[in-house]
């Protein structure tokens, strides 16, 4: 197994540590669980990084990689939800476009064909990652008022969490959009994948 998809298999490996972290309450778990989905983010911009410029692509890798994206992406959102911080209906947008362009893959991998994420799927990514770190520094940062490190009175970070939160739902949406759109032109390219079935 080349370094890009050892890359991609620690990226899947660390979504427990993060699911953990997340929700398990302790003294600034934000932080830490957002240093791990940070960490897990960076081997995704590495494996592809490296795997072009080594020229290491393999069929294993144009189909895990993707999937380790929707593995972590996912896996944060759901916990997202759990905690109040994210719209249950946004995760189910997400669950529904996720599976149809895996069902595709899936039936394009049957037929010996693997289809590599486009640029939108990549576009998508990006805005999905920078949505939730976005919620992880907005809920760091009431964590920092929590324990004193930020002094602000408990009334005034009373009134800004909620703020916070609607904030990180409307990055939150974005990038769902983003997600919908890219969806759409997957189903689109690959159509005669659906046809052939």
């Amino acid at each position: 197994m080349n370094l890009p998809n050892k890359l991609t298999i620690l990226r899947i490996l660390l979504v427990p540590f993060m699911i953990a972290t997340l929700l398990i309450d302790f003294p600034l778990h934000f932080f830490v669980s957002g240093l791990i989905f940070g960490a897990a983010s960076l081997t995704d911009f590495f494996d592809g990084k490296i795997a072009r410029e080594r020229n290491l692509i393999t069929d294993f890798g144009k189909f895990a990689d993707p999937l380790a994206d929707k593995i972590l992406v996912i896996s944060c959102l759901v916990c997202f939800v759990a905690m109040k911080l994210c719209d249950p209906v946004l995760v189910i947008v997400v669950l529904f476009r996720e599976f149809a362009i895996t069902s595709i893959r899936l039936v394009a991998a049957s037929g010996g064909k693997v289809i590599a994420a486009n640029m939108w799927g990549k576009v998508k990514t990006v805005t999905q990652i920078i949505a939730i770190v976005a919620v992880f520094v907005f809920q760091f940062f009431l964590e920092l008022c929590k324990v004193g490190l930020i002094p602000l009175t408990q009334a005034t970070t009373d009134m800004i969490a909620p703020w916070l939160v609607v904030a990180g739902e409307v990055l939150l949406w974005i990038s769902t959009i983003f997600a919908i759109i890219s969806g759409v032109i997957y189903l689109k390219d690959n159509k005669d994948c659906i046809k052939e079935r």
